[in-house]
């Protein structure tokens, strides 16, 4: 018999009470689609998870506010938590299919998509250990020698988590612990966490428990960074990660000359400038680490297009561009990058 699919109807009424902040009425959207004979792993995914991607496709066009997407980010984990209440969500008992940890990197604050991965690896029969967001290489390790599990499946949804996730992948080897990367920072064909030297990828949960059927490969033995990344050996993503802050600074005061209006900003107003240029050198600095000048053009672009929509014209960020360049100009692999961002800005512009 074919499982029921997850209808328009219950998708506009889980948008709906998402949007309205009802909890109940969210709730009651999910429980009906079960009772109507959706599949949990559906309902996770579908309809829960298929929200979350849009309210933050609604943050980026400026429809959402920081506040917004975060109440209904906090709404649909508290959804998830409440579906185990529903007598037919873990009807039978899947066969034991082992453990595995799920975490996301250090600095990662995105913990949806790895709670999403967890909740149907455990309607599959894995025993899930979830750690949430933000957790230190340290303690990630201290609990893989604690659980000893089958497989570590890491996540990571800003480029920026890279080098993090980097660190992360090399260490949970070094414990003799197979990696599974996913996660929109890996790339859309998982092309950094090949680079990063994880074990393996997954694009979505679907394709992650598809991975987890076949046997992990053994991991890789203990390594440094150097080894998978030979032209960190410039030291170029040492100097820029190490002297952000006075990069910043000296960008920021530059465009303050150019741009006389700037000492007329609020306080939050050069607050928020101060971020957004923060944001540039910091991707800029992880794009030298994976050495990919189109990670920083799509980011760059994607700027655009976000300062476009909150009425920021592009002259500020093109501005930004130059000075970042001047600032970085004995610097050849960032010269390039910063090419690539000016170019990327034509593109869109044209």
């Amino acid at each position: 018999m074919r499982a029921q699919a997850v209808s328009a109807q219950a998708v506009s009424d889980y948008w709906n009470a998402l949007m309205a902040r009802d909890e109940s009425a969210a709730l009651a959207a999910a429980w009906a689609a079960l009772d109507h004979g959706v599949p949990p792993e559906s309902v996770v995914l579908d309809l829960v998870g298929a929200a979350q991607s849009r309210v933050g496709a609604e943050w980026a066009a400026n429809r959402l506010s920081v506040a917004q997407e975060h109440a209904a980010t906090a709404l649909g984990d508290r959804v998830l938590a409440a579906l185990g209440g529903h007598p037919g969500y873990r009807r039978g008992a899947p066969e034991p299919r082992g453990r595995v940890t799920v975490a996301c990197v250090d600095g990662e604050w995105h913990a949806m998509p790895a709670r999403l991965l967890a909740e149907v690896l455990s309607l599959s029969g894995w025993r899930v250990d979830f750690l949430g967001a933000h957790v230190p290489g340290p303690h990630l390790i201290a609990h893989l020698h604690e659980s000893g599990p089958d497989v570590v499946a890491l996540s990571a949804s800003l480029a920026l988590r890279l080098p993090d996730a980097h660190a992360a992948i090399t260490a949970c080897q070094a414990a003799s612990v197979p990696v599974l990367a996913g996660g929109a920072a890996f790339g859309p064909n998982g092309e950094y966490a090949r680079l990063l030297g994880a074990d393996a990828w997954a694009r979505d949960a679907r394709s992650a428990l598809a991975v987890l059927d076949r046997p992990m490969p053994r991991p890789r033995p203990p390594h440094q960074a150097v080894d998978d990344l030979p032209h960190l050996a410039d030291q170029e993503y040492t100097h820029v990660a190490t002297n952000r802050p006075r990069i910043v600074a000296a960008i920021v005061s530059a465009l303050g000359e150019r741009n006389p209006m700037m000492r007329e900003y609020t306080p939050q107003q050069m607050q928020y400038t101060i971020e957004d240029i923060d944001h540039v050198v910091r991707f800029l600095a992880c794009a030298l680490y994976v050495d990919d000048a189109s990670l920083f053009a799509a980011f760059i672009a994607w700027t655009r297009a976000i300062l476009t929509d909150r009425g920021v014209p592009a002259q500020a960020l093109t501005s930004a561009l130059d000075l970042l360049g001047t600032q970085l100009r004995d610097f050849p692999r960032a010269v390039g990058l910063n090419a690539a961002g000016h170019a990327a800005m034509e593109a869109q512009a044209a």
